[in-house]
């Protein structure tokens, strides 16, 4: 074509029948692709529900004609349910690791860096309740890892470590847990927050999570441990941290004026066994994951019982609170509601304050937490976060009224008065 001033392109003859030739030809093909594509689409789709609704052998010889149909329904509306929820999770996953290199690259975070809607629900027809059973009667659930328990702890100490901690009354127990919190700089509500939420605002020193500590019957959900609910990850952390300072105070009660010869000596015992764990937590590298590795052996486990030594377990668990506390601080945060320090202690301190700023205060707590962790924490389903915060906080004050609460709130007045 050649172009002129006063007119558009002057085409000749061959060459515009070539080129609408070979646009008719790109258009056949590109028709031709297209349809190539969708029928192939249209195959994988009905290959994966051919594939969702198909009944093993097995069980299908315990099914009569109308369960085969219901389970069939059932199956056919819940795989594209569940292939939606894969997607969902994914997407937060990705967008939680892109956060991750942004702030460590010290870009500020915006709306776009957050899944805005809450997962998916499933609406169709439920699993028919004849068929869940005769699933469960064929093919019984896995049973469930075995979760160390108090016993397990103990018997990990002495084997470990030939440690047994002192036993102590629950009243004495939560006098040293208040001054050893008053101590860092912790205050009494934040403490009978975290009590309150953790434990129900009825636990006892030696409670473990999933056991009634009135009954004592249930079974262990995790190794969380005393008033803070510390696990056995936390409990090797801490010691691996701080190990040396509980060592330091161990020997300096020893020392004390009036420190009886028999106590003395006692004190100095613990204080060589401390030092055995610290040897124990810090033989592998200072990482989060290491440490929970760590937790779940014996060696490990001997350590998480120093929650209940009356002259560790307090500091050990205060310690870490107030470490939550710190991190506020250096994040500019300089004071923290008990809601908030639950929060941070909850979520972990990072993303328990990004929860808090106003764009974390609106999105949906599936960005905050992994996949498995939302499904397990019922109080963070379906919330954003400042909906958590408020869930919280009225939990606690549900909480605060209960047996253990009252009594431990009172022990702080009775301090106050004291050091008046």
């Amino acid at each position: 074509a050649k172009g002129r001033p006063d007119k558009g392109p002057v085409w000749r003859g061959g060459a515009r029948r070539e080129i609408s030739s070979m646009a008719g030809w790109r258009l056949r093909a590109f028709r031709a692709c297209a349809g190539a594509l969708l029928f192939a689409l249209a195959l994988a789709g009905a290959s994966l529900a051919a594939a969702a609704q198909r009944i093993p052998d097995d069980l299908a010889a315990r099914l009569n004609e109308r369960q085969i149909a219901t389970y069939r329904a059932y199956l056919a509306a819940r795989a594209p349910f569940d292939r939606r929820l894969d997607a969902y999770w994914a997407e937060v996953d990705t967008l939680r690791e892109g956060r991750r290199r942004k702030r460590a690259g010290g870009v500020p975070l915006a709306a776009a860096d957050y899944v805005s809607e809450h997962p998916p629900q499933y609406e169709g027809p439920p699993m028919p309740a004849d068929v869940a059973k005769i699933i469960a009667d064929l093919r019984p659930p896995k049973p469930d890892t075995e979760i160390a328990g108090l016993h397990d702890f103990l018997a990990a100490a002495k084997s470990e470590y030939g440690y047994v901690p002192a036993a102590v009354a629950e009243r004495e127990f939560k006098r040293r847990y208040a001054l050893e919190a008053l101590r860092v700089g912790l205050s009494k509500a934040q403490v009978i927050d975290v009590y309150s939420l953790e434990t129900g605002g009825r636990g006892v020193y030696d409670m473990q999570a999933g056991i009634d500590p009135e009954t004592r019957k249930g079974r262990p959900i995790s190794t969380a441990l005393g008033y803070a609910q510390l696990l056995a990850g936390n409990s090797v952390n801490e010691v691996a941290k701080h190990g040396g300072t509980f060592i330091n105070r161990l020997e300096d009660m020893a020392r004390a004026r009036g420190v009886s010869p028999g106590r003395a000596a006692y004190l100095k015992r613990k204080a060589a066994t401390v030092r055995k764990m610290v040897r124990a937590a810090k033989s592998v590298p200072y990482q989060w994951g290491r440490h929970v590795a760590l937790g779940n052996t014996p060696r490990g486990q001997g350590i998480h019982a120093l929650n209940l030594d009356p002259d560790i377990g307090p500091w050990l668990q205060v310690i870490k609170l107030r470490g939550v506390l710190d991190h506020g601080l250096h994040a500019g945060r300089t004071s923290l509601s008990g809601p908030e320090l639950e929060l941070m202690n909850l979520a972990g301190p990072g993303t328990g304050l990004e929860m808090m700023t106003p764009i974390g205060r609106r999105m949906p707590t599936t960005n905050f937490f992994t996949r498995a962790a939302y499904g397990r924490n019922t109080i963070v389903r379906e919330k954003n976060g400042a909906e958590l915060l408020a869930a919280l906080e009225q939990r606690m004050r549900i909480n605060e009224k209960r047996a253990g609460a009252v009594e431990f709130a009172r022990i702080f007045d009775e301090i106050a008065r004291d050091r008046r």
